[in-house]
């Protein structure tokens, strides 16, 4: 039976490339990192906590980890071959086309994790096998401006963009195919800077020229919306479209599900394209346990239903997934299964439902979205 479900998934369905996953290759274990990565995540600070040392406190894997559900597939590392292929198997089940992977410059990394660039190729290479693309998920790197970003933007198309599974899509404006970057916490950036970047021949002289439009290095730049205004500095900074990420409704502007039709609405005016984040819920208390106020419960998959819902009436052409495998924040689709190792705590599963419950229900609303014309 599994032979004949391959053969179906390869040859026989095409996966929707409308609907993108936000993809995380930053976990470590023992056996292949020789340490746990982000498994042991440490518990963090308030935004405004006066002592920040109380909270230098890590979990303790394998049967405390920084999560409240537990992976089906242990505590992997991102590194392992099965894993990706596990990974990109579990991804073309549910019929969506694209992972946007966190993405990091060689010699960077995340404050939980490590230097992840060299998984990319091979991340490649296991999405091709399942008809899957890449895309980049450019993370607040330190020392991230204008100049670096162009730096690796350059990067990653010279290093990765021959690759048959890097993502190009149609940028309506131009008419072209061209990459597609999502840019996490975009709004650190002043617009200034981005306009720069992002706008035609911007900065006065050739010298100072470093705009990437209309060079072989042009993509699609997707903002963060995390506070209404952010619409008009994406705008102003030469953005073309936006995505709301958090997996909290309520949580930001961007992430309220009352608000997507504004923004939907506002495309037009704003000659920019509006790609809403569905999530399955929000858990972020293993590793800020004083953020309960934003905790959603899955509601039985009710929770994620209703956000897939909103961005369906929102008319949106393309749809962002969060997330695959941020487990810190309890937003995976990815398969979990109880886990009564840890008698202190009782990690949160998919019950009554099996361990693929959010990927099918991934598949069902994809499948709506596909037949709408």
């Amino acid at each position: 039976p599994s032979i004949l479900n391959d053969l179906i998934i390869k040859k026989i369905t095409t996966p929707n490339y409308n609907f993108h996953v936000f993809y995380y290759a930053w976990y470590g274990n023992p056996v292949v990192n020789g340490k746990y990565l982000h498994w042991n995540h440490r518990i963090l600070p308030k935004w405004n906590a006066a002592n920040v040392s109380l909270f230098n406190v890590r979990h303790q894997p394998p049967d405390d980890i920084g999560s409240t559900f537990f992976p089906k597939l242990g505590l992997y590392s991102s590194k392992a071959v099965d894993i990706i292929n596990n990974h990109m198997k579990q991804i073309r089940n549910a019929n969506i086309g694209v992972l946007a992977l966190s993405w990091y410059p060689p010699g960077t990394h995340d404050d939980e994790g490590e230097d992840m660039d060299d998984l990319v190729t091979n991340i490649l290479d296991h999405a091709q096998l399942f008809q899957l693309k890449v895309c980049f998920h450019i993370e607040p790197f330190k020392g991230r401006d204008e100049k670096t970003m162009r730096k690796n933007i350059k990067y990653i198309i010279d290093k990765y963009g021959s690759h048959p599974a890097f993502y190009r899509m149609l940028h309506k404006k131009s008419g072209q195919h061209l990459p597609i970057f999502y840019v996490y916490d975009s709004y650190l950036i002043d617009v200034k800077q981005w306009k720069r970047l992002l706008h035609p021949r911007y900065g006065g002289n050739s010298t100072d020229n470093i705009s990437v439009r209309g060079t072989q290095y042009d993509a699609i730049f997707i903002g963060l919306i995390v506070e209404r205004n952010h619409l008009y500095s994406l705008r102003d900074g030469g953005f073309d479209g936006y995505y709301t990420y958090f997996g909290s409704d309520g949580f930001s502007f961007g992430s309220s599900l009352s608000n997507w039709m504004f923004l939907a609405g506002q495309q037009s005016e704003l000659q920019m394209f509006f790609i809403p984040s569905v999530a399955p819920g929000y858990n972020d208390e293993k590793v800020r346990p004083w953020n309960n106020i934003n905790t959603k419960s899955r509601l039985d998959g009710k929770y994620y239903e209703n956000a897939f819902s909103n961005a369906y009436k929102s008319l949106a052409e393309v749809v962002s997934i969060t997330s695959f495998n941020e487990w810190h924040e309890g937003t995976q689709i990815e398969e979990a299964v109880p886990n009564r190792n840890n008698s202190n705590f009782r990690y949160l599963d998919y019950s009554p439902h099996d361990s693929s419950y959010y990927l099918a229900i991934t598949r069902k609303w994809i499948d709506l979205f596909s037949k709408r014309k």
